[in-house]
């Protein structure tokens, strides 16, 4: 996921200012728009924010009402008819406050800071428990009794004061005791009854009134039950009474396509692959020094005929294999991470695999640029095997449709048993993953928090409705129990699946203290106590800055910003922009950037406007990509193509600092991931139609070196390295196998030219991808160069310290761009760390930058480059006379000095 939602958005923004003036000026003069009802029980703009207080918006009270009160009906029944509130129920009496909210109040919910606030009358608190468990609307009468304001009411906030003191304490899913009992918890505070339904019977649930949770235990011989819960509660978005049956939260196990849960306990020894309590660990690599590779569970072997578990968890244990013979040559040459794309249970998919609909017709027969692949494809997209998964159902159960059978608990194991592959293979295993929304909410089928507390896992808006601005139905974690299951499902992962980094889907809407209690409880895992080193596992996230939660309107969020300084990276977007060259939502795919020949080697696209434009904007991207370099410091001092002294902070970023981080390690550096087209597929569109196959390769190689040798972490999607294509598909997430696979022989190609990208996302595009389809190829030579001359920049990043800096003031001593400055060569940029200097030449022609604080040093290309893989960059040379560096076109080349 990526900041596009937000940039969307902001391309809508003109076009509905221009309807809304439209829609004004046909008004007649002197009309008067309707006031807003006060009057709606499809809404609840009332928010009981603790047990004290309920506030109100301004637009939806009504200033000279007499009385105001919460009616609480247990049976659902308050509605309004002819504008009387009807039904029957308890009320709690209402007191406006003129002074409003407290301070403490208005910190804790600032969206709310305008509101009127009302204050639950002392005589009535005690009753709030009750009047929860069943409808609640505010009414407001007049004097003689009409009622002016009805509206129902928010209570995640007077949730969190009555009951999160004790229910964040307590340990909710199933808990196995030395007693062999089996105890299952599940907070259900606005219930009015829940049930157990375990093996074909139902069990009674205890409440506990202190913390809201209802709990049962049991024999030993629950352990493998299937059980789900019976809750008994309102539901606001059907507004009636509802008896859900629904599965655990908090499961560990689950039954195929996650119609109920299992009781495991993830102690038994029988989950345990053979070695798996002795598993050896990789040597753990800091988080500022971490390579990481990005890839799919299923897309990493589905199409690899020497796999002999394709498309599953198990394909990581097969040695043998294509694949895992080139992630071994990865981590052979600095590749340290693993990042595995969701693989916990997500609802998008089949679980059985023949559930699974497959394409009914031949792929392979349709032309590079034919619109039929596509066409077939989306037939079965809905049903078929592939799905990225950023639906998620349960957070702490595995995926099934990787494992070999979905029911039951092989897929525990064979999770296990895949991390044991990847670390065995000298790789750490990252997750990605999504706490920031749930598939569904309300009483959707694939809705499961929403349906045990209504209104309260979700986030919601001033109306009531849930917020998805992230595409699906926001959580809310900044409320204490959904921000504790964050904390307690990663913790699961760590300890129970030896897990050794996460990756957060749009971490910038969750608030930065959730995710630094996440750190706090990861860091509080001890070898001896847990088994893993939990200081040891590193984290990083997307901290986009957008939607509801924007510029920290509800809490401090987890953003690039204000993770600075914390030891969690989040992802840069600033060189990576600069590198390609324009957004991932310019009209025209052409708009050219450093690495895609922007000025020195132009296409045809009129977007990249005239040539003094494109130098000019060259110049910026390379600035930006010079602050990228440094590790995206916000206080890095250089000299900017201008002649400038300027900070890391003070270029521009589309209105932005581009620089934010506070020391290394707080920025990850790439130049594609699975979100927006692969830097293969950025390519084609930007460079020019004319540009060879070899061309393709050696830009992709440099435009990757450009986070692979700056400061901090860097990650690359899978199959990059092998110049990787996905047909041009910008947004492949449910665009099948066909699409997504990657292809570790060279002989099956690199994916291109696959039929026209899936025109859902992509057929505003068709009319630049179709030429280019059938005019673009690259084979074997250009596939395995460019992954050869990967894998030996991986090696220099791996062994030379310089590339590993500790502190923003090591990178100051250490990093210059001696060449920057108002006659800076276009496409060309020269980075000096330490006893390195590094040549990054995006243009076709063979450059000469002269180096004068370098003359009469002995520097020579770097002893990887020099016995390597690349026959061109061999050609690099040194001339100590004058310090001039020499370097061939369309080439990263690293020269060391002194001896090696």
């Amino acid at each position: 996921m990526a900041p596009q939602l937000r940039r969307r958005t902001a391309a809508a923004t003109g076009t509905i200012v221009a309807l809304l003036a439209a829609l004004v000026a046909a008004i007649p003069a002197g009309a008067a728009a309707p006031p807003p009802s006060t009057v709606d029980l499809s809404k609840s703009a009332a928010q009981w924010i603790d047990r004290t207080t309920v506030a109100l918006p301004k637009e939806s009270e009504t200033p000279s009402a007499d009385t105001t009160r919460i009616v609480s009906d247990q049976d659902g029944r308050l509605a309004v008819e002819d504008g009387e509130l009807t039904g029957a129920g308890q009320e709690l009496r209402l007191k406006k406050l003129p002074s409003g909210l407290t301070e403490a109040q208005r910190d804790r919910f600032p969206q709310l800071r305008a509101y009127t606030a009302y204050e639950v009358d002392r005589r009535d608190r005690r009753r709030a428990p009750e009047a929860l468990t069943g409808q609640l609307v505010l009414a407001q009468r007049a004097a003689g009794g009409k009622l002016v304001t009805a509206t129902g009411v928010q209570t995640q906030g007077v949730l969190d004061d009555l009951y999160a003191a004790k229910a964040t304490k307590a340990t909710l899913g199933p808990v196995f005791h030395r007693s062999g009992t089996v105890t299952l918890s599940v907070w259900a505070p606005t219930a009015q009854s829940v049930g157990l339904e375990l093996g074909g019977e139902r069990v009674r649930m205890r409440r506990d009134s202190g913390s809201g949770v209802w709990s049962a235990t049991g024999p030993r011989s629950w352990k493998g039950q299937e059980y789900r819960y019976v809750v008994k509660v309102w539901a606001p978005g059907v507004r009636k009474i509802v008896t859900n049956t629904v599965t655990d939260p908090y499961a560990l196990g689950l039954t195929a396509d996650s119609e109920k849960s299992l009781v495991v306990d993830l102690a038994d020894k029988k989950l345990a692959p053979k070695g798996w309590a002795d598993t050896v660990k990789p040597a753990p690599v800091a988080l500022r020094d971490a390579q990481i590779q990005e890839l799919h569970v299923r897309d990493f072997s589905v199409a690899d005929k020497t796999s002999k578990h394709p498309g599953k968890y198990l394909a990581f244990t097969d040695t043998g294999s294509d694949g895992m013979k080139h992630l071994k040559k990865l981590a052979a040459a600095g590749t340290s991470y693993v990042h595995l794309l969701p693989a916990f249970d997500f609802s998008t998919v089949p679980e059985r695999e023949s559930a699974q609909a497959k394409p009914d017709c031949d792929l392979p027969s349709y032309a590079a640029d034919s619109a039929e692949q596509q066409e077939c494809l989306a037939k079965v997209a809905a049903k078929d095997g592939f799905n990225w998964g950023y639906d998620p159902l349960h957070f702490t159960v595995p995926e099934g449709s990787y494992a070999s059978d979905p029911t039951g608990t092989a897929r525990t194991v064979e999770f296990r048993r895949m991390v044991q592959g990847l670390n065995r293979q000298g790789l750490r295993v990252v997750m990605d993953v999504v706490y920031n929304h749930t598939s569904a909410s309300g009483q959707a089928a694939a809705s499961v928090l929403d349906k045990i507390v209504p209104g309260y896992y979700q986030r919601l808006l001033a109306d009531g409705s849930v917020a998805n601005s992230t595409c699906c139905s926001n959580t809310a974690p900044e409320n204490a129990m959904m921000g504790k299951l964050v904390v307690d499902s990663l913790v699961t992962w760590a300890k129970e699946y030896k897990v050794d980094g996460f990756r957060f889907d749009l971490m910038g809407h969750h608030p930065k203290a959730n995710i630094l209690a996440v750190r706090e409880a990861l860091d509080a895992l001890t070898v001896k106590k847990d088994g893993v080193d939990g200081k040891k596992i590193i984290l990083y996230g997307e901290g986009w800055n957008f939607g509801e939660v924007a510029d920290d309107a509800r809490f401090v969020q987890a953003t690039q910003k204000n993770m600075a300084g914390t030891g969690i990276a989040t992802f840069s977007d600033r060189a990576r922009d600069a590198v390609r060259g324009g957004g991932p939502f310019d009209e025209d795919p052409g708009v050219q950037g450093f690495g895609s020949g922007l000025y020195t080697d132009p296409n045809s696209s009129p977007a990249n406007g005239t040539s003094a434009e494109q130098k000019a904007r060259l110049l910026h991207y390379q600035d930006l990509i010079k602050v990228g370099l440094s590790g995206n410091l916000a206080d890095y001092a250089f000299t900017d193509t201008a002649g400038e002294r300027v900070t890391g902070a003070g270029v521009d970023y589309n209105g932005a600092p581009a620089g934010y981080a506070a020391a290394p390690g707080d920025a990850l550096a790439y130049a594609d991931a699975h979100d927006n087209e692969t830097l293969f597929d950025a390519l084609a569109f930007k460079l020019p139609k004319t540009a060879t196959g070899r061309d393709r390769a050696r830009m992709q190689v440099l435009s990757m070196a450009t986070a692979t040798l700056s400061q901090g972490p860097a990650l690359s999607q899978a199959g990059s390295d092998r110049l990787r294509s996905k047909s041009l598909d910008r947004n492949s997430y449910d665009s099948g196998d066909w699409f997504n696979a990657p292809h570790w022989d060279c002989r099956d190609g690199n994916g291109f030219g696959r039929g026209l990208p899936p025109a859902a996302d992509n057929k505003d595009k068709w009319p630049y991808a179709e030429p280019l389809l059938t005019l673009v190829e690259v084979g074997c030579p250009e596939i395995e160069g460019a992954s050869a001359a990967y894998r030996d920049l991986l090696r220099i990043r791996a062994t030379e310290p310089a590339f590993g800096l500790r502190t923003a003031d090591e990178v100051q001593r250490t990093l210059s761009f001696p060449l920057s400055g108002r006659e800076e060569t276009p496409g060309v940029i020269t980075m000096r760390l330490g006893d390195l200097v590094v040549i990054f030449n995006a243009t076709p022609q063979t450059q000469e930058q002269q180096v004068t604080q370098a003359a009469g040093d002995a520097y020579a290309l770097h002893p990887v480059q020099a016995t390597g893989a690349d026959l061109t960059v061999k050609r690099a040379a040194y001339e100590a006379g004058s310090g001039t560096f020499t370097v061939p076109g369309r080439t990263v080349a690293v020269f060391s000095r002194g001896s090696r």
